[in-house]
């Protein structure tokens, strides 16, 4: 396993404790610095003030507190990840997009973050071939990546786009968005698990996008056939398979293919993991860690 990689969590991972009030963010912050991981990443859920991710609506005391205890318990907060949608042909909805996001870059330089992925559209389905609605959007989405990189530029930050929301999710998308907006600190936020949402095979997809990745995250998914009836709590891919969160190492994506692909390449960052399964939260991040490092270090 090559050393140059950094293991930690997006938050993300941690919500349901979050949500119900079991965890605070600091708490969260003292169990990753107790565990073999590094980072945090910050997944930012809506501008509300009252959130236990720190966003740009929240007392500017509280983002100091988070900033401090993370600096104090030796946990480096990685990166910020953010919703927003900047497909708007409107001319004023672009600019308020725009200028949303670009108080994010101000609030990650502010807590010390040197990574931040914002999303370019919203996580709405669309039936059919959606190929004219992208091709209508790519330049409103061009158009405002590339004003946030270079805003973002000047304070030492690199933004990325994700591959998830089904609309800019397959992996040719996210490289044609990337080299679009043509910036050298605009790349991609790499999810190895998300392809499986738009049924590409992740052993494929992640060699092609690895040399834009900012950061990888590490999912794994259950997955089962179209015709299949697993019950409740599953969701389906744009193909119609039935999909569920499940423990690093636990699911049915090649993860020994992919560990192969960053292996061999010349990836070198910070790695995220991002449960999402049925099992207790921090049961998903423990052993889902421990697996991740095993298959990285048997690649």
């Amino acid at each position: 396993m090559t050393t140059d990689l950094r293991f930690g969590f997006s938050s993300y991972s941690f919500w349901p404790k979050l949500a119900s009030g079991e965890m605070t963010l600091l708490d969260v912050i003292a169990w990753v610095a107790d565990s073999e991981g590094e980072h945090l990443e910050l997944a930012v859920l809506g501008d509300d003030p009252d959130s236990p991710i720190p966003n740009i609506e929240s007392d500017p005391a509280y983002v100091r507190e988070v900033r401090e205890a993370a600096a104090a318990a030796g946990v480096v907060l990685s990166t910020m990840a953010i919703g927003a949608d900047l497909s708007s042909s409107d001319a004023e909805e672009h600019a308020a997009q725009v200028a949303r996001v670009r108080r994010y870059v101000d609030l990650a330089d502010a807590m010390g973050i040197r990574q931040m992925r914002h999303d370019v559209v919203a996580h709405a389905g669309r039936e059919g071939d959606d190929t004219p609605l992208f091709e209508q959007a790519l330049p409103a989405i061009v158009s405002a990546g590339k004003e946030i990189a270079r805003y973002a530029a000047t304070k030492g930050i690199t933004t990325s786009l994700e591959n998830h929301g089904f609309f800019v999710q397959s992996s040719d998308r996210i490289r044609r968005i990337v080299h679009a907006v043509d910036e050298p600190n605009f790349r991609t936020t790499l999810d190895v698990g998300n392809f499986v949402c738009v049924d590409e095979d992740p052993a494929v997809a992640v060699p092609q996008n690895l040399p834009y990745a900012m950061v990888v995250h590490l999912k794994d998914f259950y997955i089962r056939p179209a015709d299949a009836d697993p019950g409740e709590g599953w969701f389906r891919s744009r193909g119609g398979k039935h999909l569920r969160g499940a423990v690093v190492g636990n699911g049915d994506i090649d993860l020994r293919a992919i560990a192969r692909a960053i292996a061999e390449s010349d990836y070198a960052g910070f790695v995220s993991l991002e449960f999402e399964g049925w099992e207790d939260s921090l049961l998903g991040c423990s052993r889902g860690l421990a697996n991740a490092k095993r298959l990285l270090e048997n690649a």
